[in-house]
C-alpha cells in the first residue's frame, strides 16, 4: 500500500518553520509500517532546507520514505511524467488536517493493518466503527450513486 504521511502535526508537533516534539509513536510506527512494505511517502508543505531539515530528522530515527513530495523518487514532473499531477497517488494518507484529526499512531497502525484503513475511527480509545468486518466498514461511493 502506498501511503503519503504529512510532517508537522502528524509526526511531530505543529511548530512550523521550527520542528515540534515527536507524536508519541510516530516513528515507530512508521518504522512498523515500513517493515511490513509498504511504501511511505512524506507529503509535507516545506520545501528547500526545511523539507531536507525534516527528511534528515526521519532519517535520523530510521525512517527512510519511498519518495518525498512526489510519487516515485525519480520523479521530476512533466519532465519525465506525462501524467503528472500534484496530487500523489496514494492509497491512504495520514495528515493532522484529516476530518475528526487523527487517531494515535497505534489506532493508525491497527487500521493500516488490519487491511482496512477505510475503518472509521469514532475519537474513543481503540474503538471503531467497523473494525473486525469488513461488511461494517464505509463503503466508498462512486460518484453516481446517491
Amino acid at each position: 500500500m502506498t501511503i503519503a504521511v504529512d510532517f508537522d502535526g502528524t509526526i511531530v508537533e505543529h511548530k512550523y518553520p521550527e520542528i515540534g516534539e515527536e507524536l508519541p509513536f510516530a516513528t515507530d510506527t512508521l518504522k512498523m509500517l515500513i517493515a511490513d512494505h509498504h511504501r511511505l511517502i512524506l507529503w509535507s508543505v516545506r520545501e528547500g532546507k526545511l523539507l531536507d531539515d525534516a527528511v534528515e530528522w526521519c532519517r535520523k530515527r530510521g525512517v527512510e520514505f519511498y519518495a518525498v513530495n512526489r510519487d516515485y523518487p525519480e520523479e521530476r514532473g512533466l519532465e519525465n511524467n506525462n501524467h503528472f499531477s500534484r496530487k500523489l497517488k496514494a492509497d491512504v494518507w495520514i495528515d493532522d488536517r484529516n476530518i475528526g484529526g487523527i487517531p494515535d499512531w497505534g489506532q493508525i497502525y491497527q487500521m493500516i493493518s488490519s487491511g482496512n484503513p477505510f475503518t472509521r475511527y469514532n475519537g474513543q480509545h481503540n474503538s471503531y466503527v467497523g473494525s473486525g468486518s469488513h461488511s461494517n466498514a464505509i463503503k466508498k461511493k462512486k460518484w453516481w450513486q446517491f
